[in-house]
């Protein structure tokens, strides 16, 4: 929005001209939304606990999550706003794939609203039933990988592309719709599951979102994608200010949900963080290098997974409790340190993903 300010100040003064490069912009967004967190917070967190809209904490969970019972959430509602201000300020509204983004993470934003809205309505754990959500997620998955399959401009923009391995693209055809929805179901899960302890989940959400605007950012530069050997795909370098703006929202938010927590996200903002980061990957034809950057979102689904199936099968248990994070806090870690540890992980992974930008 505000690029188009500037466009019309160029005529007074050529420094304006600095609004039209995606890096300025992406910086602005990043402040832009982190600002707003660290401004709207307090005044959020005082309204969530004036309301009583606090946690309610699993029955079955550990013992020591009891005393974050009362806590205020659904707070993942900074995020999202903060997320798309700063995106509709800072990005080319007329760019198709920044509006493919906002809906993303607005359309599962709102599913974990409703969820958690029912949580609290009627006091307990439960939220929306997994069929009612799941259909929720399905519908609004489809829609966006069908939207972005209508923007597709050539095949390799519907292909699947192999990390390290220059010119290997695996095409899908209409099938790539399929694979985009369950990128962004899968991704929106996956985050959701992981959000277990104070701060664990936003910030590899926050390293992730970082690392994926750098891919945006070469995939859409003519010249640098060029360079590295990359598809070049017409547009989304604009994605880099919307994964900006999930930084910085993400990072204002860790400053009140940071251990221990004043605030908790809630699905409203795991869900949508989860989605968003899918259906960025998609854009820039980055999937498989999101598994590997997402490596603790995919530890973490794999651990449920595989609980209820040897549960079921067997009628044994492999961890102790799932997802991941719970197994350790019953082995007795500290949470702060699953926390650290988990950030330490994912900061090697986003390394190692940022790595096949030059590994080719």
């Amino acid at each position: 929005m505000l690029m188009y300010v500037a466009q019309f100040l160029e005529e007074w003064h050529s420094g304006f001209r600095v609004f039209q490069f995606i890096t300025f912009r992406s910086i602005l967004g990043i402040l832009t939304a982190m600002v707003f967190s660290f401004v709207a917070g307090p005044w959020m967190i005082r309204k969530l606990t004036f309301h009583q809209i606090g946690q309610q904490v699993r029955s079955d969970g550990p013992e020591s999550h009891l005393v974050k019972a009362g806590t205020p959430t659904m707070g993942g509602t900074l995020i999202l706003i903060a997320v798309v201000v700063s995106t509709l300020l800072w990005a080319d509204l007329s760019n198709s794939h920044v509006w493919v983004a906002l809906f993303c993470i607005s359309s599962f934003g709102a599913i974990g609203f409703v969820d958690d809205y029912r949580k609290l309505k009627y006091g307990n754990s439960k939220g929306l039933s997994a069929r009612a959500k799941y259909l929720g997620q399905s519908v609004a998955g489809l829609v966006t990988a069908a939207w972005i399959y209508a923007l597709a401009a050539s095949p390799v923009e519907t292909s699947v592309l192999v990390p390290m391995l220059k010119d290997v693209a695996v095409p899908l055809g209409l099938g790539y719709i399929i694979w985009g929805y369950l990128v962004i179901v899968g991704s929106s899960n996956a985050v959701n599951l992981t959000d277990g302890l104070d701060g664990l989940a936003i910030m590899p959400c926050v390293l992730v979102g970082s690392a994926l605007g750098v891919f945006a950012y070469v995939t859409g530069n003519a010249v640098f994608s060029d360079y590295l050997g990359f598809y070049f795909v017409a547009g989304v370098g604009e994605l880099a200010v919307f994964c900006t703006a999930i930084a910085g929202a993400g990072l204002g938010f860790l400053w009140f949900n940071t251990y221990p927590a004043q605030v908790f996200m809630g699905d409203v903002g795991s869900l949508a963080l989860g989605a968003a980061l899918g259906v960025v990957a998609l854009m820039v034809r980055q999937e498989l290098v999101l598994l590997i950057m997402g490596g603790i979102f995919v530890a973490e689904t794999v651990s449920v997974m595989l609980q209820v199936a040897s549960y079921k099968l067997t009628g044994k248990r492999i961890f102790r409790m799932a997802p991941l994070h719970h197994h350790y806090e019953l082995k007795g870690w500290p949470e702060p340190k699953i926390i650290v540890r988990f950030w330490i992980i994912t900061l090697v992974l986003v390394l190692i993903g940022l790595s096949t930008l030059k590994v080719r």
